[in-house]
């Protein structure tokens, strides 16, 4: 990879040696110190080198098109229709976007007389190899949190045997975003495709990575001797590199049933990492705090920051083997569509979440969130379903007995009039939509690939045209703040103010037999009649 960037911009001379004019390149592009070279489209153009420094190029691949090209144009001849070969135009209109963009990177760097001469490389008859890409992964996923100072001997520590295993099974998760049957490798399509919709912060940690080679560890020119260095220079000091912070914040305090170290490096390939790493604090996890929509209420509603919910749990048989799986399906339509995974797969365990970027909070007829809002899917398959502006029914917590109620994503909040319209249940989930029931003790995400509601449906290159509905038991459930020590801090004071006036509410003896008097009486204390007010009331 390095030795191709090093050639940039003159691709026919990769693998180039890395000598310091090269390694400086490297750097620079890696770090992505580029804005004064690739002036315009400049990510774009990013994303395309660090593709091609990836991709081989195979002749077999041409011929193999080809042959399918030529399978394609028999048939067409064989049915007697003159038509077009769609594939061809699609083709030609990505080679001539990859001139536009190869052009304005060498207009760019004053090199029009290369690009003459043909100094472009057909993205199109490449692949990134799976078993290469695998390998990247398990770095990108190892390097995601690290500083642009930190010691990378500091990582040695974690590499034990379960944390190496975590690694690879994570990685070939999110490999299998970019994997199809109709390709032996990474194509440059696929590649771009799963990157902007699902993976669009996968390479950052490149960045800090490649700056080590920017500031010796010992580097700091802040410190000078008085007896070497002329006045002239004292009176001009220069401005010292970043500064290593000492005994800095864990990544993660403490580890969760769902999220480990490599779970928040995955997350951090959609999810900003500055938003992530040491800024999450456990809130709520069902096996400790109970599996109950008062836990998850008390635990969560006074994080005053966006939150991260996964849920974890196995898919449930066709035929309902309990009561309660019974009860499930009572309340849900005919189950029309085939679950993720196929019922012979060895791994029948699926995760979901949901980013939450606003404070949860009751809702009645209307939702809550905003377009920020994300669904994805953690395991056995990565991907992300981006908020749509169709519908903005992103997030309800409903406990209402006159409602199917529960926790959900991506449906609207069905009222009664609406449950008694339908004579096989009570709740129809929207085309690609999370619910967990009151009891947190079933899920179900429903997926169309037609959309049309509140979340965009998948765009990966396999699952794009799929339909599935995956109803599983919950095993684990936990919620997750986003915000650090100063809104955990802040929870902490709306829990021990709550817990005040829920004591003084106990103490007060009221004793006058008059309904209306007492009323007055804790009117006046005010612990009722003010709705804006904290705790509640009473009537």
């Amino acid at each position: 990879m390095a030795s191709y960037l090093g050639a940039f911009p003159f691709a026919s001379q990769a693998p180039a040696i890395l000598t310091n004019e090269a390694l400086l390149k490297v750097i620079t592009i890696l770090t992505e110190r580029y804005g004064a070279v690739l002036k315009k489209r400049g990510r774009e153009i990013w994303l395309r080198e660090i593709y091609r420094s990836l991709a081989v190029y195979d002749n077999s691949i041409r011929d193999e098109a080809e042959e399918k090209k030529q399978e394609k144009v028999g048939v067409t001849k064989k049915m007697g229709f003159a038509v077009d070969d769609a594939g061809d135009d699609e083709e030609a209109e990505d080679n001539d976007e990859d001139d536009e963009l190869v052009l304005a990177a060498l207009d760019s760097m004053d090199s029009l007389e290369v690009f003459k001469h043909g100094e472009q490389t057909n993205v199109h008859h490449s692949i990134i190899p799976t078993d290469n890409f695998l390998k990247l992964i398990e770095l990108l996923l190892l390097i995601a949190p690290i500083d642009a100072q930190q010691s990378l001997s500091s990582l040695a520590p974690e590499l034990s045997d379960d944390r190496l295993q975590n690694l690879r099974r994570t990685a070939k998760i999110v490999l299998s975003s970019f994997v199809t049957d109709k390709q032996p490798g990474v194509t440059y399509r696929t590649f771009n495709t799963v990157l902007s919709s699902s993976l669009p912060f996968l390479f950052d940690g490149l960045n800090p990575l490649f700056e080590h080679f920017l500031f010796a560890k010992d580097f700091d020119l802040s410190k000078r001797k008085s007896d070497s260095i002329s006045p002239t220079l004292e009176a001009h000091p220069v401005i010292p590199p970043p500064k290593t912070v000492v005994d800095p914040e864990p990544i993660l305090r403490d580890e969760g049933e769902i999220l480990n170290l490599t779970t928040l490096s995955q997350l951090s390939f959609f999810i900003k990492g500055s938003n992530l790493f040491r800024r999450l604090r456990p809130l709520y996890s069902g096996n400790t705090h109970g599996f109950s929509m008062g836990s998850f209420e008390k635990q969560v509603f006074n994080w005053r920051a966006p939150t991260i919910l996964l849920v974890s749990g196995r898919l449930l048989p066709s035929t309902p083997s309990s009561t309660r799986e019974r009860a499930l399906q009572d309340i849900l339509p005919p189950k029309r569509y085939p679950d993720s995974i196929s019922g012979t797969s060895g791994n029948q365990t699926i995760t979901y979440g949901a980013y939450i970027p606003s404070q949860w909070k009751h809702t009645g007829k209307m939702c809550f969130g905003d377009s920020s809002t994300k669904l994805f899917q953690l395991s056995p398959t990565h991907d992300v379903f981006s908020a749509s502006s169709f519908s903005n029914d992103y997030i309800y917590f409903n406990k209402s007995p006159t409602h199917p109620a529960g926790v959900g994503f991506g449906t609207p909040v069905p009222t009664q009039s609406q449950a008694s319209s339908h004579s096989y249940g009570v709740f129809r989930p929207a085309p690609v939509s999370l619910h967990l029931d009151d009891a947190l003790e079933f899920g179900i995400f429903t997926h169309l690939a037609e959309g049309g509601g509140s979340f965009y449906p998948s765009k990966l290159p396999d699952r794009k045209r799929k339909d599935w509905q995956d109803r599983f038991e919950i095993d684990s459930l936990e919620v997750w703040g986003c915000g650090g020590d100063d809104v955990a801090e802040a929870q902490r004071k709306e829990w021990a103010f709550q817990e005040r006036e829920a004591e003084a509410r106990r103490r007060i003896n009221l004793g006058s037999g008059d309904k209306e008097q007492d009323y007055e009486l804790l009117k006046l204390a005010g612990l009722v009649g003010n709705e804006n007010r904290s705790g509640g009331s009473m009537g």
